[in-house]
């Protein structure tokens, strides 16, 4: 799971307890202004593949975790509960997308959503 952190300009989302090894990240901070778009989205998780992984972990049905390669686009994932995946999609980051689970998915998309409509 993520902890995120909404703050004036950033997004930090902290990966938590074992996240770290089987995302081999433990941080990443995304400008809010690089953040195009968040929705909730179990559906596209479900999928059974999510891309080639470079780095990262796949264990279907149980765990996605890492940088992922799909449809050129570079992905990060940390995902375990399908029914609390964010997607957030990107412009000028390293990655185009990141598909996180996070504790409150709707919570957390109704505030990042009034956070980046601001800027």
């Amino acid at each position: 799971m993520v902890k995120p952190t909404i703050t004036t300009n950033i997004l930090s989302l902290n990966m938590e307890g074992a996240d770290k090894i089987w995302s081999l990240k433990s941080h990443l901070e995304i400008s809010l202004q690089h953040i195009t778009g968040v929705r909730v989205d179990s559906e596209i998780v479900k999928k059974w593949y999510h891309g080639l992984k470079s780095p990262g972990t796949s264990i279907p049905h149980v765990i996605t975790a890492g940088t992922f390669y799909q449809d050129r686009k570079r992905v990060f994932w940390d995902i375990h509960h399908p029914e609390q995946a964010v997607i957030i999609s990107l412009k000028d980051e390293i990655y185009n997308e990141l598909v996180v689970e996070v504790k409150n998915p709707e919570i957390f998309v109704s505030q990042l959503q009034k956070v980046i409509n601001k800027n």
